[in-house]
């Protein structure tokens, strides 16, 4: 199946330490590359990301943007009992040297470092959560490539359909072409007011008849397209294979285009480039 490299997900989940939002998008590109924007409590989740995303693509530039918010944060509170004992200790004994001595208020000894700690949420829950949610937008990610590879197939289907014409077209010509050479060589003697032989004659149209042959390279179109059928219906990456068969297609197109004699042959020529950039533009996303 084939699978583009364009798609988008967005996925949340939420807990009672809070909730995680994760972004994936994923773009054209020749090789693997991703990018992750973590949050510096779970930047070391990255290797575990990167690994899970070589296993599962091929190809393409892949973003992904992890937020994390607490719950409750800067409310659970929890007092330092043997540092507010020790803060105590310490005041009863600047009393005892200065009586005169201002004692700080409730207010003011929690304020002091040490004295007031806030609860630390449970962070290798929350990794866990977040490796969880980066498999399931991974999934989500690539059930979007593979339906727009879907429309990316069919895309390139109705092209090689077209080609088909094409190539069905030319074929049919190709006993025109033929007569139309003998009467413009026959014309073209009479304008001189000139006379061959009949073999040398029929010499003279079969060397034009072998300049003009494209039966090998429509040959070639046909199994080229026949071979960009089957890449279509393979399992795994098949982009580059596609890009290749790309090139051949445009090589034999190339050659029918200057291996033309008449008109008709010419604008089947130009048709089947026009079809063959088309279907180029739509490989470059695929994997």
């Amino acid at each position: 199946m084939v699978h583009s490299m364009t798609a988008f997900t967005r996925l949340s989940r939420d807990a009672a330490w809070g909730s995680l939002h994760l972004e994936l998008r994923s773009v054209n590109q020749r090789y693997l590359e991703p990018h992750f924007r973590l949050p510096d409590s779970l930047r070391d989740l990255e290797p575990t990301f990167r690994e899970t995303l070589r296993r599962r693509l091929a190809r393409g530039k892949v973003e992904c943007s992890l937020r994390f918010e607490s719950a409750g944060e800067g409310e659970a509170l929890t007092i330092n009992r043997s540092r507010l004992a020790a803060l105590g200790f310490a005041l009863q004994q600047v009393r005892a040297e200065i009586p005169d001595a201002p004692m700080p208020d409730a207010l003011a000894l929690l304020d002091h470092p040490g004295v007031v700690e806030a609860a630390e949420p449970d962070l290798e829950a929350i990794k866990a959560a977040a490796v969880a949610l980066f498999e399931a937008a991974l999934d989500d990610l690539i059930e979007g490539r593979a339906r727009e590879g879907a429309k990316l197939a069919e895309l390139i289907r109705d092209r090689l359909a077209g080609i088909g014409e094409q190539v069905a077209t030319v074929r049919g010509l190709l006993p025109t072409i033929l007569e139309r050479q003998r009467s413009q060589l026959q014309e073209r003697l009479a304008a001189l007011q000139a006379e061959l032989a009949p073999q040398r004659l029929e010499a003279e149209i079969a060397l034009l008849a072998q300049k003009a042959d494209v039966d090998e390279e429509l040959d070639r179109l046909e199994t080229h397209v026949a071979e960009v059928e089957r890449q279509l219906s393979q399992q795994g990456p098949v982009g580059r294979r596609l890009d290749f068969l790309m090139q051949e297609l445009n090589r034999e197109a190339n050659t029918l285009s200057s291996k033309s004699v008449v008109a008709e042959t010419t604008r089947c020529a130009v048709e089947l480039k026009v079809l063959i950039e088309q279907m180029r533009e739509q490989i470059q996303n695929i994997e």
